[in-house]
């Protein structure tokens, strides 16, 4: 009976050890389960702190590249929803289970809206690229267009300075000489009573016809210009000048032979004249003369 007794004890005895066994194993395998855990979400959080960093990084970027003043007040709001959650990383525990699961959804949900905005700047880089791309086409077109017109705009005045030159009258054969008072040529001075200036104002189609008043200035050898009234002035190049005589004529752009008298009542020296010829107030003929004693 003594040793029907002692058996069950020693069963009891060995179950006893055998249970203690497996609840120091399980509590055993249980505590590095954890410390595994905690090891492991330590490593998350050194990521988490990598991952929190370059996306502050990158929302500092975005300021570089974006204009848009409402975009650039939602890009700092997350980044400092991204700064306070760094700081949450910097105190919080491995072991904490629920305050990791809590900023675990938080990174998630940061994840997701910094997505949204690369793929929403990317987009908008894209749409300024090909805006910029057609301002540079519509300035470059107008570029084009402006020398097109200033082309245009030369060759127009080119073309009316062409047409203005083409138009010009023009003086040629001609001749001064002296008159005596029998209407006779004469080369001295003594016997003149006039001077007969002749010359032809050549053939031009491209000149417009109608009345031309001719002017012509007689200059003696001191430059001074022969004048009957200080008053007998006509407009050259902007300015009012003497004439010494004029004539009105029809011209029709035909060759025309004409003749404009000086009546000498002044004392003339001998020396080197010249005759200067006007029409449409141009210079359109020039001769040099000599008269003696």
């Amino acid at each position: 009976m003594k040793s029907k007794q002692t058996h069950w004890i020693i069963a009891i005895i060995v179950l006893a050890a055998a249970l203690v066994g497996v609840v120091v194993y399980s509590v055993y395998t249980i505590s590095q389960k954890d410390k595994q855990l905690e090891q492991n979400e330590e490593i998350n959080i050194e990521n988490w702190h990598d991952e929190l960093n370059a996306m502050s990084i990158q929302y500092e970027g975005f300021h570089q590249t974006i204009s848009n003043d409402s975009l650039i007040a939602q890009l700092e709001t997350e980044q400092l929803k991204v700064q306070r959650l760094q700081e949450e990383l910097r105190t919080v525990k491995a072991s904490n289970v629920q305050q990791i699961n809590k900023l675990k959804k938080e990174i998630e949900t940061l994840r997701k809206i910094m997505y949204g905005y690369v793929v929403q700047i990317d987009s908008l880089n894209k749409e300024n690229k090909r805006l910029e791309t057609e301002k540079q086409q519509v300035t470059a077109k107008y570029h084009q267009a402006t020398q097109a017109v200033s082309q245009l705009q030369q060759e127009k005045e080119q073309l009316t300075q062409t047409v203005t030159i083409a138009s010009k009258l023009d003086a040629g054969n001609i001749s001064v000489t002296g008159i005596t008072d029998k209407n006779k040529p004469t080369d001295k001075i003594k016997k003149m009573d006039q001077l007969d200036v002749h010359f032809t104002i050549n053939k031009n189609i491209t000149a417009p016809a109608g009345e031309k008043t001719i002017y012509i200035r007689i200059q003696k050898p001191d430059d001074e210009v022969l004048v009957k009234s200080p008053g007998n002035v006509f407009s050259y190049e902007n300015k009012s000048i003497n004439y010494s005589a004029k004539r009105t004529i029809e011209y029709t752009g035909e060759e025309y032979s004409m003749s404009i008298f000086w009546k000498i009542e002044e004392f003339l020296p001998p020396g080197t004249y010249r005759v200067d010829i006007f029409a449409d107030g141009n210079l359109i003929g020039r001769k040099s003369f000599k008269l003696d004693k």
